[in-house]
C-alpha cells in the first residue's frame, strides 16, 4: 500500500536533507525502494558515490532519548521506570496488551524493563515519522491496530516477545512466562489463535496444564506460530505429519486433539507439512 502525501512530503524532506538532493532525485529513489526511506538513501549513496551525511533525524532522536532517561539510568539505557513512563505516559500505550510488545519489537528491546539508545535511535530512525512524541504514539497505535491482520508485523513481534521476555542469561521462558506472553499476543489487539470450529488457543492452554511442565526454548515458541496459523487455515489438522519437523510437544498436541475428539484420527494424516 502506498504512503500517504503526508508521508510522502516528509519522506521526500528527510531524503533531501539526507542527501541534499533535489526533489525530483528523491521522488526517484524513494519511488523505486517502494517508499523505504533508508532503502532509499543507501540506493542514492552507492548509485551516485557520493559521501553520505548524517541522517538529520538521528540527533534529534538521541536528545529524545537523553530526556526520556532518568538521572539514575546508564547513558545509553532507559531503565525499567523511564520505560514504563515513556510508553505508558508518553506514548499512551496499554502495558496490558500487545501494543507493549509492538513497541519493544520497534525499538528491538532487549527485555520489556530496558530500551537502548542503538535500539531507539535505528528503531526509530527506520519508520520515518518525526521525532517526537506525539508522532510516535501515532505511529505505533496505528502498528497495534493492524496486528491481527499484518501477518509480517505479527510475526516480527511474536519472535521479539521470545526475546524481550526472557530473563537474562536464560535461553529459554518458563511455562508461566510463555503462556502470560501468548495471553497477549493471541488477544486483541493482536491475531486471535481461532478457527471457525474450534478455539485452538485455549485447547492449547488445556493441553499445556494437563500435559507439559517443561519450559519453552525458542524453536517450542517459534513453531507454535506456525502450527497455529496452519490450524487456523485447516482445522482438521491434516496438514501434520508424523514426519514432519514438528516439535515434539506439536506431536503431543495432536494426539491429544485426536484424544479428546477436536479431530477425527483419520483426519490428521500423514502429509506434506511444509
Amino acid at each position: 500500500m502506498a504512503p500517504s502525501a503526508a508521508t510522502v512530503r516528509n519522506m521526500l524532506s528527510m531524503f533531501q536533507d539526507s542527501t541534499g538532493s533535489t526533489e525530483r532525485t528523491a521522488n526517484k529513489f524513494l519511488k523505486s525502494t517502494g517508499y523505504n526511506l533508508n532503502q532509499a538513501v543507501d540506493l542514492y549513496f552507492q548509485t551516485t558515490n557520493t559521501e553520505p551525511r548524517q541522517n538529520p533525524v538521528v540527533p534529534k532522536l538521541e536528545k529524545l532519548f537523553d530526556s526520556l532517561r532518568d538521572a539514575q539510568d546508564a547513558q545509553n539505557e532507559m531503565g525499567l521506570d523511564a520505560v514504563m513512563k515513556y510508553l505508558s505516559e508518553d506514548l499512551s500505550l496499554s502495558i496490558e496488551n500487545a501494543e507493549l510488545l509492538v513497541a519493544m519489537e520497534l525499538v528491538q528491546a532487549p527485555s520489556v524493563g530496558e530500551i537502548t539508545r542503538t535500539g531507539f535511535v535505528n528503531g526509530w530512525k527506520d519508520t520515518g515519522c518525526e521525532p517526537n512524541l506525539k508522532a510516535q504514539s501515532k505511529h505505533v497505535s496505528n502498528l497495534a491496530k493492524s496486528l491481527s491482520t499484518n501477518s509480517d508485523l505479527f510475526k516480527n513481534v511474536y519472535k521479539h516477545t521470545f526475546v524481550c521476555a526472557r530473563e537474562k542469561d536464560q535461553k529459554a521462558l518458563s511455562l508461566e512466562n510463555a503462556l502470560t506472553y501468548w495471553e497477549v499476543l493471541f488477544s486483541p489487539p493482536g491475531w486471535e489463535w481461532k478457527g471457525a470450529k474450534h478455539d485452538w488457543f485455549q485447547l492449547w492452554k488445556q493441553f499445556l496444564a494437563e500435559k507439559w511442565t517443561r519450559s519453552v526454548n525458542k524453536d517450542m515458541w517459534n513453531m507454535t506460530l506456525n502450527f497455529a496459523t496452519k490450524s487456523v487455515e485447516d482445522e482438521t489438522l491434516s496438514f501434520w505429519s508424523e514426519d514432519g519437523a514438528w516439535p515434539s510437544v506439536i506431536d503431543d498436541f495432536v494426539a491429544w486433539c485426536k484424544e479428546k475428539g477436536v479431530v477425527k484420527a483419520n483426519e490428521a494424516m500423514e502429509v506434506d507439512d511444509s
